[in-house]
């Protein structure tokens, strides 16, 4: 069976890609808007983990709103899930059975409540699955720990490919770098580099 999973290179989404595995033919999907060439660190990493890859493009009208959300608001969390929305939705329309991402138990952002992921099987005609949902943040350090050589940071040093650097780009174009400050707060993320030897 054929699973798109949005990814990112990060722990969360390779650790999904990890115990999919088994299960499913993975592919390891990224979205991007055309606004950077960060989509390449997660080609690096699906590869280095042994994943196939495709990049799709997603709405640059979607992110403008999402750029805009998140000056409003002053913080991230609604243009961020705005976004992850728009991407699974983009995703659950190629030719797979599944699709599936890396949220956790107790992500705050993105999200994806059960009347979503409803709503995305019936009209799309696929499984949705989120296969951390039942794990929290220790416990998936865990296994990412014994699971695979990972980088961690401050989210301006660390390679991704999140939706974060796009959104940053977008908004520092049309409001300047200190909107950024104002509306990203400080935190790490994490790029696999592979799996441990």
């Amino acid at each position: 069976m054929e699973l798109a999973l949005l990814y990112s290179g990060g722990k969360d989404s390779s650790l999904a890609a990890h115990l999919l595995d088994r299960f499913y033919d993975v592919r390891c999907v990224t979205g991007s808007f055309g606004l950077t060439d960060d989509w390449e660190h997660a080609e690096r990493a699906a590869t280095e983990l042994g994943f196939p890859f495709e990049r799709v493009d997603l709405d640059e009208e979607v992110a403008a709103a999402a750029a805009e959300t998140m000056i409003a608001d002053g913080y991230p969390r609604n243009g961020i899930q705005r976004v992850h929305e728009h991407a699974l939705e983009v995703i659950a329309t190629r030719d797979v059975d599944a699709v599936a991402d890396g949220t956790r138990r107790d992500d705050r952002v993105p999200t994806v409540s059960r009347a979503q992921a409803q709503s995305l099987e019936d009209r799309h005609g696929v499984d949705y699955i989120s296969p951390l949902s039942g794990f929290g943040r220790h416990a998936v350090d865990r296994l990412v720990e014994a699971t695979f050589d990972v980088q961690q940071g401050p989210s301006e040093e660390v390679p991704k490919a999140d939706y974060e650097d796009e959104l940053r780009r977008l908004i520092a174009d049309e409001h300047g770098e200190r909107a950024v400050d104002e509306v990203f707060p400080d935190h790490n993320q994490t790029y696999v580099h592979g799996r441990n030897r």
